[in-house]
């Protein structure tokens, strides 16, 4: 075979060596591709399975508060009927009586002028004149008995019921909530996105956006934002929701230094999220001079606020001598780690209970620190939990949780086993819960700005408050305590101060005011109340944990400049009687000495 003939046959070689190279290269690229395309096949059978289980929820919402209002309407027409009743027989047995005299009186007036013309019909005679004369008598006597012939009540027996009303409410009772809203084309504008001032509030914007870049028109899309140092988070703030697509997140930052603002959509980060923020100390001489302190004194108390405040006080204050016991925790999601830990109860059985917010569970411990248990499952059906921020203990022992994103308090058994929830289609953001006196189960909603009342079963009892400044308004309320009087104490994070309420809603007290001084506050977050009815709160922006009389006069600081705190949250007395708080910033909570 010559050169000639053998050279086609060279060429088909290299080109299917070509072929089968270019087709090894680009099985490698789409075997490259597939783990990433089975991470968002599961992912995204992950938020179908929420979905359907959220609509499977909703559908068991949907029956039970039907079948409650078909409960209210059948005690209603049960008691209308009933008061039918009563107003019937008391207005029928007056004038049946009435009936009853009339007729006896019209009976004996017949029979005796019967009687009277029978005399009279006959011949008149001496024989029948005594009898004749009782007649007459008889006739005068009845002729002046006073019989009842006026009615002595009244025909009307009416009903008003005004149904307009009520169809046009029930035409209007319930809404489907949701958004076309997506993380990945999503995102957020601002100064904020990348500066802020220490102490200074700043804000974002977030536009939500759909899958194709269509702005969203309304709002209730369920966001999160986060600003944290690497080892940690550090400050929530506020979301507020413009109900038309966009939202606004409002935070302050106590430091210095540089930090990473997450904004999640849907647990989802938006479009360019994390973001690389820098917080300075801008005009820093200005501020330090309105504040009566030198710019190298206030440099140190930067640091760490309960150093510089706390610990000179003690010796003029005559403050309660308070040390800490011990801590525990660091950053994680093992068992005794914690990632962004909120709220804090503690049992009358000597267990300590750990709200552990972005680890989706609540931890808990003995007195002296042990690790006993922990729960929950990260979700947004009835029993997962998506965002938990308060924790408290009924007496009955059922552990009671509020989980802000999932816009719901769940009940859980002692162990662990979620029995029921309640607040849902009520709350938007519910912060803190206690249980008064009456085993009630108090809700601060920090979105709403509302505290809500419930009976366990999730009956409401009362609400109050509103989004302002005023005595009976709140701008992000935190945490609630309740003393022994019933009365209920709430922190006003934005509005620096702390509020005591009746059961019923009224101000008792209110006290506390911007700024870093003796019974002043820079977001006040966690409260409790000791035995003698004085009441210790978590001083968020300035690091400290101060104490207070009932009446709301400053007593002292707690002791905390050996490992000072870092943007405390939740706060509680412990069975025997020492203060232990969520050191959020330090991912750890902290016990201390506490003499009542």
């Amino acid at each position: 075979m010559s050169d000639h003939e053998g050279h086609p046959k060279v060429a088909l070689s290299q080109a299917l060596e070509q072929h089968r190279s270019s087709l090894q290269e680009r099985l490698g690229v789409a075997q490259n591709r597939l783990p990433q395309i089975l991470d968002a096949l599961s992912f995204v059978k992950e938020i179908l399975q929420q979905l359907t289980n959220q609509r499977t929820s909703i559908e068991e919402d949907i029956q039970s508060s039907f079948e409650d209002l078909h409960k209210q309407l059948d005690v209603r027409k049960s008691v209308l009927l009933m008061e039918l009743e009563v107003t019937y027989g008391l207005k029928q047995k007056v004038l049946q009586a009435q009936v009853d005299s009339l007729v006896r009186g019209e009976g004996d007036v017949t029979a005796a002028c019967a009687q009277t013309e029978d005399t009279l019909a006959g011949e008149a005679c001496g024989a029948n004149l005594q009898a004749e004369r009782e007649l007459g008598e008889k006739l005068a006597e009845l002729a002046s008995i006073g019989l009842p012939c006026q009615p002595e009540e009244n025909d009307q027996l009416d009903l008003v019921m005004e149904t307009d009303g009520l169809r046009k409410s029930i035409h209007n009772l319930g809404t489907i909530v949701t958004t076309s809203a997506v993380a990945s084309q999503s995102e957020a504008m601002g100064i904020g996105l990348e500066q802020c001032i220490v102490g200074h509030p700043a804000s974002v914007t977030i536009v939500t956006r759909d899958k194709s870049g269509g702005a969203c028109k309304s709002g209730n899309a369920i966001l999160s934002a986060e600003v944290f140092t690497p080892d940690g988070s550090i400050v929530d703030g506020e979301i507020v929701d413009h109900k038309n697509g966009t939202y606004e997140f409002v935070y302050t930052v106590p430091k210095e230094g540089n930090f990473s603002l997450a904004l999640r959509l849907y647990d989802q980060h938006i479009k360019g999220s994390p973001f690389k923020l820098t917080v300075s100390r801008a005009f820093e001489t200005e501020g330090a001079k309105r504040r009566g302190k030198s710019p190298g004194q206030k440099k140190k108390g930067s640091k760490r606020a309960s150093s510089a405040l706390g610990t000179p006080r003690r010796k003029t204050q005559n403050p309660i001598e308070d040390d800490l016991i011990f801590r525990i925790g660091t950053k994680g999601r093992n068992k005794g780690e914690f990632t962004n830990l909120q709220g804090v109860a503690a049992s009358s059985s000597g267990r300590i209970l750990i709200a552990d917010s972005n680890n989706q569970c609540v931890q808990i411990f003995s007195n002296e620190g042990e690790f006993k248990s922990r729960f929950g499952l990260r979700g947004r059906s009835p029993g997962q939990l998506q965002r938990p921020t308060g924790v408290a203990v009924h007496p009955s022992g059922d552990i009671i949780i509020a989980d802000y994103d999932n816009k719901w308090v769940s009940i859980f058994s002692s162990d662990g086993k979620f029995k029921t929830k309640l607040g849902s289609g009520r709350l938007m953001g519910p912060k803190g819960v206690s249980v008064d006196q009456n085993g009630h189960v108090i809700v601060v909603d920090n979105k709403a700005c509302t505290v809500f009342i419930f009976q366990v079963t999730g009956k409401l009892i009362t609400k109050f408050g509103s989004r302002g400044n005023g005595d009976k308004q709140f701008a992000g309320p935190h945490f609630a305590a309740v003393n022994k009087n019933n009365e209920i104490i709430v922190t006003d994070f934005h509005n620096h101060s702390v509020k005591v309420f009746t059961p019923e809603g009224e101000l008792v007290l209110k006290f506390g005011s911007n700024g870093e001084g003796n019974g002043q506050f820079n977001a006040p977050t966690g409260v409790a109340v000791d035995v003698n009815g004085n009441i210790i709160v978590a001083d968020w922006g300035n690091s400290r944990i101060q104490v207070f009389d009932g009446s709301g006069s400053f007593l002292s600081y707690i002791n905390t400049s050996a490992d000072p705190l870092y943007g405390p949250q939740g706060l509680a007395l412990t069975s025997d009687g020492h203060v232990v708080v969520a050191d959020s910033g330090n991912h750890c909570f902290k016990v201390y000495r506490y003499l009542q």
